[in-house]
């Protein structure tokens, strides 16, 4: 089935995580593609001792994508289309059981990835795969494919009292 996870709440990559971890705790395999995120992560550093799961992760530029330029968009989709052209590899050659695409949602709103990749692997994927997407806005046409659609709805964050991430909690 396919999972949504999206909205301005805390806990989507969170959420997403843990069913991967769940999934290779079983013995599944779960390949992992971060949009948008390239900074240093507590996950990141967990994945590494879990050999079940596989990260693909990365974006070009400056923290945050209303700061980059042409150049650092166009470096950004060449990773990011990479990335999931390795995921969708792996999905196809049946060495994955669960994917799932962190912030997908985001990067397919923003023009960061190939949607046409995206919308091949939903419509297309296989009976047996598991696939999870993330983000912040929706898309509607995922929404409408998923089989679970959860929004985050931030109710009370400490970012707007000026709290910084916290590392082992937000990263």
């Amino acid at each position: 089935m396919m999972h949504v996870y999206y909205g301005d709440g805390k806990g989507k990559t969170t959420a997403a995580l843990g069913l991967a971890l769940r999934a290779a705790g079983h013995g599944k395999k779960v390949v992992i593609v971060q949009f948008l995120k390239n900074s240093p992560t507590g996950e990141e550093a967990s994945f590494k001792h879990l050999p079940d799961i596989t990260l693909l992760r990365g974006k070009a530029g400056k923290a945050f994508t209303f700061t980059m330029d042409e150049v650092e968009k166009q470096e950004t989709r060449l990773i990011h289309n990479s990335n999931l052209e390795r995921a969708l590899s792996l999905v196809y050659a049946g060495a994955c059981d669960m994917l799932i695409l962190d912030e997908g949602m985001d990067a397919v709103r923003k023009g960061l990835v190939d949607e046409a990749l995206i919308r091949r692997l939903v419509f297309e994927r296989p009976e047996n795969l598991e696939l999870v997407v993330t983000g912040h806005k929706p898309v509607q046409w995922l929404l409408d494919a998923a089989g679970y659609v959860t929004e985050m709805v931030k109710k009370k964050h400490p970012f707007d009292r000026g709290v910084a991430a916290r590392e082992g909690i937000e990263f």
